[in-house]
This record gives C-alpha cells, structure tokens and sequence, in this order.
C-alpha cells in the first residue's frame, strides 16, 4: 500500500527496527491528529474518536512486529484506525449519529419533544484539534477540499451511510486513496470498493444536489462581522438583532431535543418562549469543524455565577446565517471541557 493520504519522510535507518520506541513515539505524535479526525468522521463522535485514537496506537505498538518498514506507516495506522472504527460501529447500538430525527417535521412554536438521551446525537469538532490543513492535503483522487469535508453538515450527511460505505468515500473521496488501496485496507475486491463508492455517492446526492455539500470560502471578513454581530447580540440579549442575522430559510437545530426549526418567523416564535429564562448571556468566540461557533454562559435570575449553557455552531452563507446548531443541555455544557473552556466562567462569583 502506498503512502496514499500524502508523504511521509523516512522514519530510520534499515540496520535497526523501524518502529523502537523512540520512532514509535514520533510517528504517534506525526499522525494523531489526522487519525483523530478521520475517526471522529466515521463515528461523529469526538469522545469516540479519542478513545479509538488511542485504541489505534495501543493496536499498532503491540502489533509493531507485522509492519516491516516495506510500506507507509501512515497507512499502516489508517488501516488499523478504520477497522477499529468499523468493530466499534458493528458492536454499538446504531451505526450513525444525527443532528436530526429522520422524516420528523420541524416544530412550529414551542419546543414540546423534549431531549432524546436514547438518540445518537452528532457532535462538534473543535478547530484546535484539526491537522495541519497545509501537510493535510488530499491525493490526486480525492473529491472533497479539506475544509468543506470537515463541515457539521458533511459530517452529518456521511454518517447515512453504511459503515464500509462510509469508510470507503472517507479514504477514496476525502483522503484520495486509490480504490485499489482501499480494497486493500477494508478487505474484498476494487470492485466491491468502486460499487461501495457509487452507493455513497448516490446517497448523498440525494440530499445534495451536486452530490456535495456547497463550498464555503476560508473565514473572510463578512464571516468576521457576522460573528461579532453575532455575539454582540447575546450580549446584549437583542432576541430581534440575533433573528436578524439569520436568513430566510434558516434552520435551527438543538441537540439533545428532537425539535428543530426553519424559518425566521418559526424561530423567532419558539426563542420568544425561552429567552427569559436567563437573566443574561456571555458568548466566547471559538471554532467547531472550520466553521465559527459561540460557547454560551448563562446566569440565572438571582444567580451570581455565569455557567455553560450551550454551544452553538455557525454556517455563514452570503453575510448571514443558513443553519444554527446550538448545542443545549445536558449535552452542550458538556462540550466545553473538549474546546478548552470551563464550566464556569473565571471571575464570577462561585
């Protein structure tokens, strides 16, 4: 197997093993990243995609001994990294997560589903944990820019896809390996990989028209004012000011709760209901999955501490807002500790 997701300079001398410790220890270090986030894309789990990470590591140290330098160690560990993530998908309970409920309308008014814990909710993917988009390059074959196969939306559409589906369009499309070397990896024939890859393909096409999800541009200017408008408006609790930045068709979704919204009338309605609910708000700026995101702290009437509340996830389009996924408790204050953020903000009164 080739070097396929890109080069990888040599790693030692032929007179001693390849992979002692020390090297050992260099290479992990070399590939975490990038194996991180090809298993948080095939399980949509970033807690998942820590534990398999190592899993993939411990796997590869004890079995050192199978690899004979003749190949890449980069796609050695891919290959162990997949197939952890394939067992780990066959022994859990579903075999993708969501950002929504299937064929389940959006709610008018109130929210009245409530949080679904027995759901596998997608979650975000902090921007600090990202590879080095520069050294992260795709091959030749690959489909997808790096930065648009890390998007919330991309992520939530591949996780329709069967796992072997899933994994095949993640090392061909995405990686750009060839499917030759992706037979290889999953087991099986190039053309089971090519039939596999046609399926995907199918799949999501259907819920984008070109069979990709639209572009975005790098974080430009427009983006930068949106956010700050964005949080200027939590700040200022301004409900008008925040439904003003979103567009037409906007959705809103809020992960736990199976409720979710389009429309700025529909949204407007159900923050109507609840943005009382807290005496103030304090956004902090960060990043999930390229896109921009605000983490939440809320204080509660009578209450002196700011606590987090939610995280919300932004996708920009045309200077505003297309989709919002605010991630709200329990799930969403759970989130901060995995962006480096506390759970209660620094110089409020405890």
């Amino acid at each position: 197997m080739t070097d396929a997701p890109g080069p990888l300079e040599p790693l030692g001398s032929t007179d001693r093993p390849i992979l002692d410790r020390p090297v050992f220890e260099r290479l992990t270090m070399a590939h975490r990243r990038e194996l991180k986030l090809h298993c948080y894309r095939m399980m949509g789990s970033l807690h998942e995609a820590d534990d398999l990470v190592q899993e993939t590591f411990l796997r590869a140290w004890r079995g050192r001994a199978q690899f004979d330098g003749r190949g890449s160690p980069r796609g050695w560990l891919y290959t162990i990294a997949t197939n952890a993530c394939l067992n780990a998908i066959k022994a859990r309970a579903t075999a993708h997560r969501i950002l929504e409920e299937p064929a389940r309308p959006p709610t008018e008014g109130r929210a009245a589903a409530g949080p679904a814990a027995e759901l596998s909710w997608l979650e975000p993917y902090p921007d600090t944990e990202l590879p080095d988009l520069v050294d992260g390059e795709p091959g030749p074959d690959a489909r997808y820019e790096t930065s648009e196969a890390i998007r919330l939306a991309f992520v939530a559409a591949i996780q329709l896809l069967p796992p072997r589906q899933r994994a095949a369009l993640l090392l061909c499309d995405v990686l750009g390996w060839s499917a030759q070397e992706t037979a290889q990896l999953l087991g099986g024939s190039t053309a089971s990989v090519n039939s596999a890859l046609q399926r995907a393909r199918a799949t999501l096409a259907k819920r984008y028209p070109t069979g990709r999800p639209v572009q975005r541009s790098q974080p430009s200017r427009d983006e930068s004012v949106l956010l700050e408008r964005y949080i200027r408006a939590w700040q200022a609790a301004n409900l008008d000011g925040f439904i003003e930045l979103l567009r037409d068709g906007a959705t809103y979704h809020m992960p736990p709760w199976r409720d979710w919204y389009q429309g700025r009338p529909a949204i407007h309605d159900f923050f109507r209901t609840v943005w009382g609910n807290f005496a103030g708000y304090l956004p902090v700026a960060t990043r999930a999955n390229g896109q921009p995101a605000v983490a939440i702290y809320a204080r509660r009437h009578q209450e002196p501490e700011w606590r987090a509340q939610s995280l919300h996830v932004i996708e920009p389009a045309d200077g505003g807002i297309a989709s919002l996924t605010v991630y709200v408790g329990p799930l969403g204050p759970d989130l901060f500790a995995a962006f480096g953020l506390p759970p209660v903000w620094p110089g409020s009164n405890a």
